[in-house]
This record gives structure tokens, C-alpha cells and sequence, in this order.
């Protein structure tokens, strides 16, 4: 395999490291922002989930795009996009400011996960797909991680409108060098062409749709396994935006954690779920490469992780913060375990190569309703209990075992989805057309 698919794949790991850091900077700043701007739960509820709104519909159709013009166009657009909104927000004045620069930040974001997806489809066999999807979903927590230190001291150092501007700056240096740096493995078949039509060999999917079958991006909606995956991102993301928007919050107030401690120990549970991630990916097309079926390999790891990460319902239960925090830690790791293998499965069951980075954003809308979700749900939770989060975690911990339950039941094999006959257009039942 060439070796510059490390390079590629290690490209979208920064990204996406940037992209969260981007993400999660408003939630540290939250107590500055409401301090200075006046704004209640609710209001700041409001500002958190307005990222989400343009994030989660905006998964459709650029799913649709990066398909269409490739990842090199689509990601050099969408962090250049949203890095501009990222130092933007640093700029607002008040609440109306603060919620239309946050949909403007969901609108360059929403092509990135696709993108990364579709990097590691082109770039990596199946037997490697598991440790690509890792490493690229665990630039995720990487920036949880690092923003809650280094957002804290940026605050404290320059204030939380200078920190928007310096986050911001990262990503427009990340889009120049990707627009130099990024090719598909096609466009090296004349410096390595055995090693790029191997790869090519090995992708696991059809390489076009024959004159006996299509799959329009509608006909998507039809296959009960994407169903299966869009509820079970939806139920992993609902816990996981906890983390990346409630979470200091939670340990700010709830746990008394100053600030600096926030920077310290509140990025434990961030910190393991980054190995939780890669181990993921690592188990995953181990057990492939021993000879497990792609279905048994991915679903073990996602039903596993998901079971485990319905933890997080104790967190609110316990006295002790170290236990605590070994409860979200554990509920974390095992989010990321599972989403490695989230992000495996869109390159596995794309019927077409034309349509994974689609895929991805159809699954990746769904989960980012929970973004939505939690976010305004637990905003108005803390008004009506005055302050508690116990029934949000409550609600994490359980959807958290429905995801394993689709994961388990709704998904059907893990292989590339059947086309549908061009003469009969029917019903798709399990992953057969009728």
C-alpha cells in the first residue's frame, strides 16, 4: 500500500483536532460570554445549539458535494469557511450575533467528517479501514482534550474574544497547506502504480454502478442498515456532545472545578478517549484479519463500546470526583471505541464508491440531531430543576444502550448494500429489494 496514505489520513487528524478545538471553545468560554453578555441557560442553550442546526441539515447535501468535487475541493473550502466564522465569533456583540455566527460556523463544518471518511475509503484497504477511521475520529478528542487547557489559558490570557481569533488562524493555515498536499491515490498511479492499483484492488466496494442496477442519493433512505446507522450515531453523538458542550459546564458548577482545574483535570476523560479510539479501530480489523466477517468484526466493537459507554448515567449518582470523572472517563473511551468503527462502516456498506462521502453525511445529519438535541434540552433542564443534570445524563446513559440495540438488530450485514434493479424500483426489505 503506498505509504502516503499515513500522510493523508494523518492531514484529516489535524483537521479534525481543529475542527473540535473550534467547537468546543465556545463551551469554555460560556461562563465569560454569559458574564459579559448578560445571557441566562436558556440563551446560552440557545447560542449552543445554533452550530448544530446548519451542521446537521447541511450533512444532506454536502455529502453530496464531496462525492461530486472530491475531498480536495471540499475540505479546503469547508475549514477555510468555518475557521473565518471560528475568529467571526470572537467579534459578536449580543445574542443575535453570537447564534448567526454559530450557524455560519455549522455550514463550513458539515462537509468535514464526510471528507475524512472518503480519505480513508480512497486511501486505505478494508483490513486497515478500522485503524484509518480511528485515527482521523480521534483528532476529535485530541482537540476536546487540548481545548479545555488551551482555550483557558488563551481566556485568561487574552481574553475569550482574542482565544475565537487565534483557534480561527489555525484552520486557515491547515487549508493552504491541504490544497498543496492533498491528491487522490489515483493521481499517483504513475509514481507508484503497482502499489496504487493494489490499493484500488482492495477498496471493497463496486467500482461503478453496472448497466442492471443504480442507487440514486434518495434511494439511500431505503436500506434498513442505513437506518440502523443513523440511530445509532444519533444515540453515540447525543452522550458525546455532552462532553463537548455541557461537560464544563457540568464540572464548573455542579463539581466546583475552578478554572484551572477545569484545564487539568476536567481533560482526563478527553485524554483516554483517545487510546479508546485507536483501540477501536486496532480490535476491529484485527479481528477482520483473523478471519471474523466484516459484520461480526464492526458490530462486536460497536455493540461493546456502546453497552459500556451507558455509564455515563452514574456520573451524577456518585460523591467522590475521582469517581466521577473514572465514569465519564470510561463512558468516553468507550464512545470513541465504538466510533471508530461508526465511521468504518460508511466505506463498508457504500454501494458505490460515488456515494461514501454521501453516506456519511446522511448518517452523520442524524447524529448531529442529538446535537441539537442535548444541547437545548439540557439548557432548559437546568432552568426547570434549578441547576441539575441529573435527567440529561440520565437520557445519555440510556440512549447510549439503543444505539447497541440498532447497532445489534437494525444494521443488517456489513458489506456493500445491494443495487437496485433499474426495471423495479420496490421496497428494500432487510437489504433486498422486493
Amino acid at each position: 500500500m503506498p505509504r502516503i496514505r499515513w500522510a493523508m489520513i494523518f492531514m484529516c487528524f489535524l483537521a479534525n483536532v481543529i475542527n473540535f478545538i473550534d467547537r468546543a471553545n465556545l463551551a469554555i468560554a460560556a461562563p465569560s460570554i454569559r458574564a459579559e453578555l448578560g445571557l441566562d441557560a436558556v440563551g446560552m442553550g440557545l447560542v449552543l445549539s445554533a452550530f448544530f442546526w446548519t451542521y446537521a441539515f447541511l450533512q444532506l447535501p454536502a455529502g453530496w458535494f464531496i462525492d461530486k468535487v472530491g475531498v480536495r475541493v471540499s475540505l479546503a473550502l469547508a475549514v477555510g469557511w468555518w475557521s473565518a466564522f471560528t475568529i467571526a465569533t470572537g467579534m459578536a456583540r449580543g445574542l443575535a450575533q453570537l447564534v448567526g455566527v454559530r450557524l455560519m460556523l455549522g455550514v463550513g463544518e458539515a462537509a468535514a467528517i464526510p471528507s475524512f471518511a472518503k480519505v480513508a475509503f480512497n486511501w486505505f484497504p478494508r483490513s486497515e479501514r478500522g485503524l484509518a477511521s480511528s485515527i482521523f475520529d480521534s483528532g476529535s478528542r485530541v482537540g476536546s482534550a487540548l481545548s479545555l487547557p488551551l482555550v483557558a489559558w488563551l481566556i485568561a490570557l487574552v481574553g475569550w474574544r482574542g482565544s475565537f481569533a487565534i483557534t480561527g488562524g489555525l484552520g486557515l493555515v491547515w487549508a493552504l497547506a491541504w490544497w498543496f498536499i492533498y491528491r487522490d491515490p489515483e493521481r499517483y498511479r504513475a509514481i507508484a502504480p503497482g502499489a496504487v492499483d493494489a490499493l484500488l484492488a482492495q477498496r471493497g466496494a463496486p467500482a461503478t454502478v453496472d448497466a442492471a442496477g443504480t442507487v440514486s442519493w434518495l434511494d439511500l433512505f431505503r436500506y434498513r442498515t442505513v437506518w440502523g446507522m443513523m440511530i445509532g450515531l444519533f444515540c453515540l453523538n447525543f452522550a458525546i456532545y455532552f462532553f463537548i458542550t455541557w461537560f464544563p459546564t457540568y464540572l464548573l458548577q455542579s463539581r466546583g472545578f475552578s478554572l484551572t482545574s477545569l484545564g487539568t483535570l476536567g481533560m482526563l476523560p478527553a485524554l483516554l478517549a483517545i487510546p479508546g479510539g485507536w483501540l477501536g479501530g486496532i480490535v476491529s480489523d484485527s479481528l477482520f484479519k483473523r478471519g471474523w466477517s466484516a459484520t461480526a468484526a464492526r458490530k462486536t466493537c460497536l455493540v461493546v463500546g456502546m453497552l459500556l459507554s451507558s455509564s455515563i448515567a452514574l456520573s451524577v449518582f456518585v460523591e467522590s470526583t475521582w469517581a466521577c470523572l473514572a465514569l465519564f472517563a470510561l463512558a468516553y473511551a468507550s464512545l470513541s471505541f465504538a466510533g471508530a468503527n461508526v465511521w468504518t462502516l460508511v466505506g463498508e456498506v457504500a454501494p458505490t464508491p460515488a456515494h461514501v462521502a454521501s453516506l456519511g453525511g446522511i448518517q452523520n445529519f442524524a447524529g448531529n440531531l442529538a446535537g441539537i438535541f442535548i444541547t437545548t434540552f439540557t439548557g432548559v433542564m437546568l432552568s426547570v430543576t434549578k441547576g441539575s443534570f441529573v435527567i440529561p445524563l440520565l437520557t445519555a446513559g440510556s440512549l447510549c444502550i439503543v444505539g447497541a440495540l440498532s447497532y445489534l438488530f437494525v444494521v443488517g450485514k456489513v458489506e456493500p448494500l445491494p443495487l437496485l434493479p433499474r426495471h423495479r424500483m420496490g421496497k428494500v426489505t432487510g437489504e433486498r429489494v422486493v
